[in-house]
This record gives structure tokens, sequence and C-alpha cells, in this order.
């Protein structure tokens, strides 16, 4: 039984991962499939998701910018829908802790950001990737002072031990601001600047990421890696992530994020009984 704590929740699963459901309350995420509101996270729940994954702005390449105030108007409503039938572990896609806060104050219980606290729209001088800019301590004490989760990714190129020296960097920041180790998750990036090759190493050694001290969430699902592998499109990319993700999960991985969450259950299942 695999057991990670979600915010104030405890949550455990017979699985040998935590499954991720993806809501993407957006008009551009890339894959259409994942576009949605309140009808898709209630079918995600219904499909047995242990937790949702609800986003109000695209982080794909040539995503468009939404404001603080048209990203808490998307995500909110769905939110608040949940938690009159739901005490499903959520997690918001976002990188502006003013989204957060809305969120968590609405049931929320996980910060999901892919600049692993650095803020949103922030830039090195040389141009390097929003997540290479310094964290943000206003976003860490506020975990820390509501007993949020807080997934924080690697972005942009990077070797095994360069996203593990950055993410480990990120959490020694978090810990000297009081969050508590148990409430931190950890996405080295995949799709996120890397090459195939250093994609590839990380999907098969995910406790490469600060020696596993840490859960590693593998967000897989549909991404051009799995392209280059299996030479089709996102839309007949599903059997290809599958594989991906389990190959994963039996290296370490405790949580895949998903588009298709009764397909990812099923093969968990199947990897249990067979084990």
């Amino acid at each position: 039984m695999q057991q990670l704590q979600f915010g104030l929740k405890r949550a455990a699963t017979e699985r040998a991962a935590f499954v991720m459901g993806i809501v993407n309350a957006t008009p551009d995420s890339f894959y259409a499939e994942s576009r949605g509101g309140t009808e898709r996270a209630l079918q995600l729940i219904d499909e047995g998701a242990d937790i949702l994954d609800i986003g109000g702005e695209s982080t794909r390449p040539g995503y468009t910018p939404v404001s603080i105030e048209d990203e808490i108007a998307r995500v909110i409503p769905i939110i608040q829908a949940v938690r009159k039938v739901s005490s499903i572990p959520i997690s918001v896609d976002t990188t502006k802790l003013e989204v957060f806060k809305a969120a968590f104050a609405c049931g929320a219980d996980i910060w999901n950001d892919v600049t692993a606290l650095s803020g949103a729209g922030k830039t090195n001088e040389d141009g390097t990737a929003a997540c290479k800019a310094e964290p943000s301590a206003e976003s860490a004490l506020f975990i820390a002072k509501s007993g949020a989760s807080v997934i924080l990714m690697h972005s942009g190129a990077g070797t095994q031990q360069e996203v593990s020296d950055f993410l480990g960097q990120r959490t020694v920041f978090c810990l000297s601001h009081g969050v508590s180790s148990d409430k931190i998750i950890l996405d080295p990036g995949i799709g996120f600047g890397k090459s195939l090759e250093e994609n590839l190493a990380l999907i098969r050694e995910p406790l490469s990421v600060c020696a596993g001290r840490y859960p590693v969430l593998m967000a897989l699902s549909r991404k051009r890696c799995i392209g280059d592998m299996t030479g089709r499109p996102a839309e007949e990319r599903l059997a290809g992530t599958l594989a991906a993700d389990m190959i994963s999960v039996q290296n370490g991985a405790k949580i895949i994020r998903v588009h298709d969450v009764s397909a990812a259950i099923d093969t968990l299942n199947v990897m249990k009984n067979l084990r």
C-alpha cells in the first residue's frame, strides 16, 4: 500500500502509484480531450482518479498568458463544484500565489507549480527558464502556514544530476521556510525543454531525483517524447504513455499525472496482480 500526505489529507492506494487526473480549464492546452470544467472533473472522479489537477492557464509552448482574475474565474467554480460531492485531493496547476490562495480557500490541497515557486513570467537575464529565477519566500511561507502540499518542477534542459541538484536546492529552500518534508513532491519536468535523451534517463530512473527522498511525480501523458518514441500524434499516444508510465512506476514514481484515468488504473491493477 502507498500512503502520501496531500495537504491536510492522508491518502492511500493499493496500487503502486497514485493517479492524478488532468482537468484543463483552458482553450489552448495541447491535448484537446483534457479541456473542460466541472463535468470533466466529475467524470475523472467517477473513473477512479486519486487526485485531480486543475489548471486555468496552459503551460504548453506558445501558451497564451492569463490574468490572475481570469485564471481564478476558470478554476474556482470547478473546485467549488467538486467539493460539494467529493473530498478527493485537489491540486491546482498555477504559477501564481494569488491563484493558489484563492483555490486553497475553496478547498484545494496541493500547489502544482511548474516554476518551483519562482513565480509567473520571471526569466533570468540570460533568458533561462522561469524556474531558474529566485524562489519566492512569500509562497513558501504560505505553503508552510496553510499546511498545503507543493509539487516542485524542474523546467529546461538538464541531466539527471542537474535536475536533482536544482530540485534539492528548492526543497532546502522550502524546508528552511517551514514547509514540512512530507508536503513536498518533486516533478523532473518531462518535456519542458529537455532533449529526448534527458527525458528518457529521468523516466528510467525517477529515484535519481534527490535520491528518492521525496515522492516523484511523472507527467508523461501524451507528451512529445512519447511521440518521438512512437512516431504518433498526441491523439494516438495512449499506448505509449501507458508503457512509459508503468516503467516509471516500476522504477519508483509514486504519482502519475494522466489524461486517461481509466486506462492508467487498468494498467496499475494489472501490475498489482502480476507482481
